[in-house]
């Protein structure tokens, strides 16, 4: 049975490529594909969510954007997945610090992602699954800010379905070594473990969560592009 296009992504079947580099701003994805894809071509601008095929050194390889938080990313990623037959997704985005030896700019590797999400509910596991993202893209991932020279963390992230929170225990996820805070990776996480394919979600810091600092919206969306070189070394 053919699902494409779906009702969020306007691309049929074979143009998406098997590995797509993702951000939560689709403007990012556009800077992505000006920036290291030969000859892209727009796949997908439903809601603005736009989506470039192109090659990258020979390899033919996809980027989209996702939009903010655990719900966008995960209908998606799972259309993706599940409807394209894409393989390899790797989220490049922003995340606000935990620690205080993790700084602006740095890059952070997650490893697994913590979250207050009720995303893995429909699985019906007895029990709490643990998101981790695969081994081999975080290991190479790990190579590449190594060859570069790039400063990055690797370890946990806590990943909530809101921005804006109240809950003051919030905080407590910096006493269990959580390095940092995005919205997107557990979803991720989930649907690929669930589709069997493969995932990884790379951030560089925009802002942190425990002295104040932050960027602008205009470095996040032009100037944060560590994280990118690492994605697209790993594919």
């Amino acid at each position: 049975m053919n699902n494409t296009p779906t009702p969020h992504i306007g691309a049929q079947y074979g143009e998406i490529a098997e590995t797509v580099i993702m951000a939560g701003d689709p403007l990012r994805a556009k800077l992505m594909a000006e920036r290291f894809l030969e000859n892209p071509v727009q796949f997908n601008s439903v809601r603005n969510m736009f989506g470039y095929t192109g090659t990258y050194k020979g390899k033919r390889v996809s980027v989209m954007g996702h939009g903010m938080g655990i719900p966008s990313i995960g209908i998606y990623t799972y259309e993706l997945y599940n409807f394209y037959g894409v393989e390899t997704i790797i989220r490049v985005g922003s995340c606000g610090a935990r620690q205080m030896y993790v700084h602006l700019g740095d890059i952070v590797i997650a490893q697994g992602s913590c979250t207050d999400s009720s995303y893995a509910n429909q699985y019906n596991l007895n029990g709490t699954f643990a998101p981790i993202a695969d081994f081999e893209l975080c290991r190479r991932a790990v190579d590449a800010c190594e060859h570069f020279g790039f400063k990055y963390h690797v370890g946990n992230v806590f990943s909530a379905d809101s921005f804006y929170c109240e809950d003051p225990r919030k905080n407590n996820w910096t006493k269990m070594g959580v390095l940092a805070d995005e919205m997107e990776a557990p979803a991720l996480y989930m649907n690929a473990a669930r589709a069997g394919k493969r995932a990884l979600c790379i951030c560089t810091v925009s802002d942190h969560i425990l002295t104040g600092e932050c960027t602008t919206a205009e470095e996040r969306q032009n100037t944060f592009t560590q994280m990118m070189e690492v994605a697209f070394a790993i594919i």
